[in-house]
């Protein structure tokens, strides 16, 4: 049986027929190599977030949405650093009588304890502990009213390794302080006297219980107040609305680093350590507001006072 040859062309297989010899056309590929060539789709980047209430490390005013976003949000903080400061006055003054009752102790002793320059630890610790309260409610209600409703991120609770810098800034702040007043010391009249007040007639367990609130609870509360809430409203308050840098933003922030570190000064109620406190509360105000957290100033605080407990240490000639 022969093959079909239908179209007599001599092709006797099914497919199209060969092309006739001939040039090649130029760039012409067999069919055989052509390979199939995947088609891509150009890489499209998203666009950089911008930073958001919580973002990364930088002055609270560049990122949007951190709190206090406005002006009338700035004046409710501020008001809620005012009404905290004072609640904490007379929840400290309660405290102190009640731990006073518990103590058995009649109103003329307790009048004397108040002013004397070296209460006892209880007296010690039961103001503080009133004077706290106030200083950790008014930037919760700040963050619950007028904030996102995220204490600690609202605040700027936030700890990086480079924190650890803070422990030279403390103990070098003791150091300047300590070179600013030595002309004067002979003049000054009991100029250990604040620190000697804060840690009381304490010896012992007692001494240790109120050297570790002095170290590491004061730091963390006294800044979330003071640079956490009220350096905040008030550099929303002198600064003008709107981002970026400008020469009128900078002179508000001078304005409320030096307010802040003077109202810091004035709340520990020391008139002889007035100029140190405050020269040390405008230090940990410029360092919170150019890295936009609080760890540094904790860290720094911290040691601060851990100096001062250090040195009554080394006067009493340790803990008995």
């Amino acid at each position: 049986m022969t093959d079909v040859d239908p179209d007599g062309t001599g092709n006797r297989g099914s497919g199209p027929a060969p092309l006739p010899p001939g040039p090649v056309p130029a760039g012409f590929i067999p069919a055989d190599q052509v390979r199939a060539v995947p088609m891509t789709v150009p890489l499209r980047l998203p666009p950089s977030p911008t930073p958001g209430p919580h973002g990364p490390d930088m002055p609270f005013l560049d990122r949007p949405g951190a709190p206090p976003v406005d002006k009338p949000a700035a004046w409710r903080w501020l008001f809620y650093a005012v009404l905290g400061f004072l609640v904490g006055q007379l929840a400290g003054s309660v405290f102190g009588v009640v731990a006073g009752d518990l103590a058995g102790k009649n109103a003329a002793q307790m009048a004397a304890i108040s002013s004397a320059s070296v209460p006892p630890e209880w007296y010690v610790l039961s103001t503080l502990v009133g004077l706290w309260i106030g200083f950790f409610g008014a930037p919760w209600l700040a963050s619950f009213t007028r904030g996102t409703r995220h204490l600690w991120a609202d605040l700027g609770v936030r700890f990086r390794w480079i924190d650890l810098w803070g422990i030279a800034v403390g103990v070098g702040g003791q150091l300047v302080i300590a070179l600013v007043y030595a002309p004067f010391q002979h003049d000054i009249h009991d100029f250990n006297g604040p620190s000697q007040k804060l840690t009381g007639g304490a010896h012992g367990p007692g001494f240790l219980v109120v050297a570790l609130a002095t170290v590491f609870l004061a730091p963390f509360l006294e800044e979330l107040f003071f640079r956490g809430l009220l350096f905040k409203s008030l550099a929303r308050l002198f600064t003008p609305t709107g981002a970026g840098p400008t020469r009128a933003r900078g002179a508000g922030v001078v304005v409320a680093v030096l307010l802040d570190g003077l109202l810091f000064g004035l709340a520990h109620g020391e008139w002889v350590q007035l100029a140190g406190l405050a020269l040390f509360g405008v230090a940990l105000a410029a360092i919170s507001y150019r890295t936009g957290r609080l760890g540094m100033n904790m860290v720094a605080h911290a040691s601060f006072n851990l100096v001062a407990i250090l040195a009554i240490l080394s006067q009493r000639g340790g803990v008995h």
